[in-house]
């Protein structure tokens, strides 16, 4: 007898859900609904829903905080011939991120040196844009635009290739920017203190301050991900 390729309940409400996400019909950044919800709406047990999360969180597809609920992620990006980007797990989305911190110091360094004004008009569009973001999909958007302006000014292709690979996939928003009833106002004044910081040093003309304050931003974000609060 042939071996039974048949997907489990589990498989088959995580794919349902996964497309959502790719689609867009859920958006980085927005909480899924609750499994007693999800449940309801794919006639399903609470083991087979968390089976579901739990495969879409090992895919890539959402972030999973006991108490907070499930957040659709970036969806990983396929076909694109760059699988060594590709984190699928907690393990790999620090490995990303401590690669995503040695590219951007480097590629502020670079910026403060041979920014134009150009440059540092989009770097402005960018944090305006960041300033007013309501939606999770908009905050991570206008972030990763600014972290693109950044790379454009490096005035390296390769940085900036490096960059759009990796793209808003490394941008993982905490519970405390994204949950309207948790969002702490405090983090998002703090984040777009961080900005500003590497955006003067820039401006500024200053390399090592620069590469300082992209290192320190990404730093926080890592703890703040991990849903560790910061002394500001």
């Amino acid at each position: 007898m042939g071996e039974d390729t048949t997907p489990s309940r589990g498989e088959q409400v995580a794919r349902a859900l996964s497309e959502r996400i790719v689609r867009g019909v859920i958006e980085p950044g927005e909480r899924l609904p609750s499994e007693a919800k999800l449940a309801i709406e794919f006639d399903a047990s609470r083991s087979v829903i968390r089976e579901a999360l739990q495969r879409l969180q090992t895919l890539g597809y959402v972030r999973t905080r006991t108490g907070s609920g499930s957040f659709a992620l970036t969806p990983p990006m396929e076909g694109v011939g760059d699988d060594w980007l590709a984190a699928h797990s907690e393990a790999e989305r620090t490995e990303l991120h401590e690669f995503r911190t040695a590219l951007e110091e480097q590629a502020s360094s670079l910026a403060a040196r041979r920014r134009t004004d150009a440059d540092l008009a989009a770097l402005d569009d960018a944090l305006d844009r960041l300033a007013s973001a309501s939606l999770p999909a908009d905050t991570v958007d206008a972030d990763f635009a600014f972290h693109r302006a950044v790379a454009i000014a490096s005035r390296n292709r390769f940085i900036l290739e490096a960059v759009d690979r990796v793209g808003a996939r490394a941008i993982v928003l905490p519970t405390s920017r994204i949950s309207s009833d948790a969002r702490d106002p405090s983090t998002t004044a703090v984040v777009m203190a961080e900005h500003r910081t590497i955006a003067r040093a820039i401006q500024a003309a200053d390399p090592a301050a620069a590469a300082a304050a992209m290192r320190a931003h990404l730093f926080a974000s890592g703890l703040r991900r991990e849903g560790v609060r910061t002394a500001t």
